[in-house]
């Protein structure tokens, strides 16, 4: 019976391809199949009696089975992507042609008392463009996410910094269209200017709507910003490039990503700096709503608190991340062995700092973490507990010295799953 549903869910999966419900559900079965068979392994069933007598090799061939279900977990995840992607592009769309309807329908309740205006009608004309406008832009990028493509960085995270100068560009582009609309009925007709028929312009609202010194700390605010996205791109490119800072790719973008880090732990510096520049800009919003007539104006203070706040950010950027680093490496003991120099087929522990990177222990991540051993380079094997691995972790991992190393000093190095290698170690290997 079980095969036969089996069956029966590969041939739908096949028949609906792309389809994101099938997806989502052929990556879910893969990830509980998965944390079963880690569980199952963990606790010493499954385990082929062929392997069983040997440790080395029990452990091996676990950290084989783990290594080809986490692949398929993997490959279902790819394969739902796209599915998933145009999932969030669909979403995005109803959340800005939602908005759209919230604003007229706010703007039809309000307008009961005092009546329809022209603020209402260029704002409403406003947000018809701009939604068409961000409706384009996402079918142009349908293929990675929509209007989510520009605010997802190359790690395939959403960034803070993108998406909080993209809100305030985005006010900024509202407001010089709300006010365009609203000075287009103050051209005047044909003939009643100065020279032969033409239409002149009242330039005098204009100089008030676009008044500079009124609209200065709403620039500032928008300079400021996008000097924090650039200097963030800077400082972790350089980062990358010095080996301080590993990125490894996420499976998919979340709306996490804005309030975490890489490893998914809540970061204090994004949630600050997202707050806070969403509270300015709601008041930026705000004194635009209140004087349709003119750019808003932000106060200074308002601006020197979003200056302080990205100063954070900032400061956070470049403190975060660790080179990985070695420190030791010792023969491993268990209980009841003799102490004794590294001998061939013996494990030996490295410890150090930075071996699994945030975002990399995911067990796929895991499996590309390799020990050069002088010539050899020997991959270190999964070793599950209920619940995550034991081997390897952040600040330790044990691998067997491969049979193929020779006798005499050899050198030790780890290459993390983000391709950075650490420093190298001399340890002496006997006969």
């Amino acid at each position: 019976m079980a095969v036969q549903e089996a069956r029966q869910y590969g041939e739908h999966a096949t028949a609906c391809a792309g389809c994101a419900h099938c997806g989502r559900t052929g990556h879910r079965r893969a990830v509980a199949a998965f944390l079963a068979r880690r569980d199952d392994l963990a606790a010493g069933h499954g385990v082929p009696a062929a392997v069983a007598h040997s440790p080395v090799a029990a452990r091996q061939w676990v950290s084989d089975e783990l290594a080809q279900s986490a692949r398929a977990v993997t490959a279902h995840g790819r394969e739902a992507g796209p599915a998933r992607l145009d999932l969030i592009r669909r979403g995005t769309l109803r959340t800005v042609w939602g908005a759209v309807l919230a604003l007229l329908l706010a703007q039809a309740l309000t307008a009961v008392e005092a009546g329809w205006t022209g603020a209402r009608t260029a704002g409403l004309c406003t947000a018809l463009a701009l939604a068409a406008l961000l409706s384009a832009a996402a079918h142009t990028h349908r293929a990675r996410g929509g209007l989510l493509a520009p605010l997802t960085g190359e790690d395939n995270r959403l960034s803070t910094t993108r998406t909080v100068a993209a809100s305030w560009l985005l006010l900024l582009s509202f407001s010089l269209l709300f006010l365009t609309v609203r000075l287009l009925p103050l051209r005047s007709p044909a003939g009643t200017g100065t020279g032969t028929g033409a239409a002149v312009t009242v330039t005098a609202p204009a100089a008030t709507a676009f008044d500079l010194a009124r609209a200065a700390g709403l620039l500032t605010a928008l300079a400021l910003v996008a000097a924090v996205t650039v200097t963030a791109r800077l400082v972790v490119t350089a980062g990358i490039a010095a080996g301080r800072l590993q990125k490894v790719r996420a499976d998919r973008p979340r709306a996490a990503d804005l309030l975490c880090d890489d490893s998914g732990r809540a970061c204090l510096a994004d949630v600050q700096y997202l707050l806070v520049s969403g509270a300015v800009l709601a008041l930026a919003a705000v004194g635009l709503a209140h004087d349709p007539d003119r750019l808003p104006g932000v106060p200074w203070s308002l601006v020197l608190l979003l200056g302080v706040s990205a100063a954070w950010h900032l400061a956070a950027k470049c403190a975060e991340g660790v080179r990985p680093t070695i420190h030791s490496v010792v023969r491993s003991r268990e209980a009841g062995d003799l102490d004794a120099p590294i001998r061939t087929g013996d494990d030996i522990e490295i410890r150090g700092r930075g071996f699994v990177p945030p975002g990399a222990g995911a067990p796929v991540p895991l499996t590309r973490l390799v020990v050069r051993i002088g010539p050899v380079h020997a991959h270190v094997p999964l070793v599950p507990v209920p619940g995550g691995f034991a081997n390897p972790t952040d600040t330790a991992l044990t691998v067997p010295l491969p049979a193929d190393v020779e006798p005499g000093r050899v050198e030790v190095s780890v290459v993390t799953a983000a391709g950075v290698e650490t420093n190298r170690v001399t340890i002496d290997v006997v006969d």
